[in-house]
């Protein structure tokens, strides 16, 4: 927010821990309800937040995942009791070495984008690395590595 890339008027940051306990359709009305009960209107939702890999491996699917891209939102659509929740479907977002920033995925341009996934970057910023230009508020990215490293080596 100090470097003006998100309003600070119009946004609440807040942590809402919610481990991930059941994995597939179950865990993505979870944590919807969850988060409604809290207080939220509305939701951004993709495939599954549990990320379940397809059983038959990488290559049964076009992404290897078990779930395609809109099942969460489909499946928050249909739940009892989240009429009154707002369902926005995630954009896959990726590192565009073109205009060195995050951007959404344009799959004409696949090669331009790096996926930099959660595990990868843990590990950046474990072991003391700098992520592309671009890829997150500078001063972001010294308090996630600073939690990384305070972690120790084995804990991540």
């Amino acid at each position: 927010m100090e470097d003006g890339l998100i309003d600070k008027e119009s946004t609440v940051l807040a942590i809402f821990p919610s481990p991930m306990m059941y994995a597939g359709p179950t865990e993505v009305q979870w944590h919807a309800k969850a988060r409604m009960n809290a207080g939220a209107n509305f939701y951004i939702v993709g495939r599954d937040p549990a990320g379940i890999g397809h059983p038959a491996g990488k290559e049964a699917s076009s992404d290897g995942n078990l779930f395609e891209s809109t099942h969460g939102g489909r499946v928050l659509r249909m739940a009892p009791g989240l009429t009154d929740l707002e369902i926005i479907p995630f954009r896959v977002a990726a590192y565009d070495q073109r205009s060195k920033q995050m951007n959404f995925f344009d799959p004409a341009r696949k090669d331009d984008f790096d996926f930099i996934s959660g595990t990868r970057m843990r590990s950046l910023a474990r072991n003391g690395e700098i992520p592309p230009a671009g890829f997150m508020a500078p001063k972001a990215w010294s308090v996630l590595a600073g939690y990384y490293q305070s972690l120790g080596k084995s804990a991540c």
